[in-house]
């Protein structure tokens, strides 16, 4: 039965000093870390093995990736996590030049279409005083509803519409072939996610919240369709 875990990447150092992050690449603070730790055990505990995992492009999202898959070596296997970096990138390195062993090696995929939602103008703001500066319920509205943008940002509609193309053409593929997949992102890539998933509609998106370091797990069917949902919590 193939299975997708969606994690939240732990606290980041900006989440702790409660500033919008969006795509300013901040790391995981020691507590974010010690979270990442526990959704490995957790998953270890439960018997998961991962056989390929996706994030993000931002650090927050690798470090968790990272620490998840090899604090409780036991949910990779014997395989050793590789990040597979995209050979398009001018500063390849030669990235393209290894194509990667399948049984010896799990393949961790980072793509920008994870990134967190862009937060404009807000990014590196403290939230309870942009919330004094603009009003608690217009920014609310700017960090939950659907489809209003902060200024300069992007909707969790904006998200949704390159998050789930990219789970449609790179992550599916491998629920598909009954694989274990472990997705490390964000609290608004992974909510236009479990929105699809989830069949949820716009209106019911304001009260959709991921936790951080609290792994997500979908069991699904032959044919791709959810079967079960269940939070690790």
């Amino acid at each position: 039965m193939a299975k997708l875990i969606l994690l939240r990447h732990g606290q980041s150092l900006w989440n702790a000093a409660n500033k919008f992050t969006g795509w300013v690449d901040v790391p995981l603070s020691e507590r974010g870390r010690a979270e990442a730790t526990v959704a490995s055990c957790k998953l270890r505990d439960k018997g998961y093995k991962i056989d390929v995992c996706f994030t993000s492009l931002l650090i927050r999202s690798i470090e968790t990736a990272v620490i998840c898959l090899t604090e409780c070596d036991q949910i990779c296997g014997e395989k050793i996590p590789i990040i597979q970096h995209d050979s398009d990138d001018p500063d390849w390195h030669g990235w393209d030049k290894y194509a990667g062993n399948f049984y010896q090696e799990l393949p961790i995929f980072t793509s920008q279409a994870l990134d967190e939602r862009y937060y404009g103008n807000l990014q590196g703001l403290n939230k309870a005083e942009t919330a004094e500066k603009f009003g608690e319920e217009k920014v609310h509205e700017w960090r939950r509803s659907y489809s209003s943008r902060p200024p300069g940002g992007e909707s969790l509609e904006d998200t949704k519409n390159r998050v789930i193309p990219y789970f449609q053409s790179r992550i599916s593929d491998h629920i598909k072939r009954g694989q274990t997949v472990l997705v490390a992102a964000h609290g608004n890539s992974l909510r236009a996610m479990v929105m699809a998933l989830d069949n949820l509609e716009p209106d019911e998106v304001p009260g959709l919240e991921l936790t951080t370091g609290v792994p997500i797990i979908y069991d699904f069917d032959d044919q791709g369709n959810v079967l079960e949902k269940t939070i690790l919590t």
